[in-house]
């Protein structure tokens, strides 16, 4: 036994011994504990085959699905909003195009039976005239004098006028007496005629299609 090593002394650290070829080798136990091999699956941070597949949430998924169908839902109901609301202004714009083309047909008769209930005072005062002078207002051919016949192209112009623009004149003679058309002045006893029949028109009547302008004036059979 060699001095001063006995057998509770410290066997001393071995390191790198010759053997009798020459080569380096270790000799004794090694400090560095040994690495044990990484778990099947996790090495180098990546998943075993399979994992992502076991990892996914079927309630997740089913989740998602009722969200999407919850949005599909809303976007239709949206839709069916818009396309109501689209169509209700559709039938307001049509119903105010209407009324307001009635409005203005309505404002355009108006204007034309104002003109015209205006002008049928000229027109009597012209055939008044063209009596006095004895002149036929139906007559074809025209007075030589210039004056009567000045004033019978004015009559037949104004006549004209009104006729293009829907004014008509009614001569109700022999007619059954209509309080509506028709204003009677008197009466008289005519002896082969109905009661209430119009024998006599003193005043024609004017009317504008079915809006009547002025009445016939006339005299009705008692």
């Amino acid at each position: 036994m060699i001095e001063g090593q006995g057998e509770g002394s410290e066997r001393p650290a071995t390191g790198p011994v010759v053997d009798d070829g020459g080569a380096l080798r270790a000799e004794g136990p090694s400090s560095t504990p040994p690495t044990s091999p990484p778990p099947a699956g996790e090495a180098s941070g990546t998943a075993s085959p399979g994992q992502g597949d076991q990892a996914a949430d079927p309630a997740s998924s089913e989740q998602i699905e009722q969200d999407l169908d919850a949005l599909l839902a809303d976007t239709q109901r949206e839709r069916d909003e818009y396309l109501d609301l689209a169509k209700r202004t559709k039938a307001d714009f049509e119903n105010y195009r209407k009324r307001m083309a009635a409005e203005v047909q309505a404002a355009s008769v108006r204007g034309k039976a104002g003109l015209a209930a205006e002008l049928v005072g000229v027109i009597d005062n012209l055939e008044r005239a063209l009596a006095a002078a004895g002149i036929e207002v139906a007559a074809e051919d025209a007075p030589e004098e210039p004056l009567a016949q000045g004033i019978l192209l004015t009559y037949r112009e104004l006549n004209g006028v009104l006729a293009r623009s829907g004014v008509e004149s009614f001569d109700p003679k022999g007619e059954r007496f209509d309080p509506v058309f028709h204003e009677a002045l008197s009466t008289l006893p005519v002896e082969g005629a109905g009661s209430g029949t119009v024998v006599e028109v003193l005043q024609k009547g004017y009317r504008l299609g079915e809006q009547l302008i002025r009445p016939a004036r006339v005299v009705v059979s008692e």
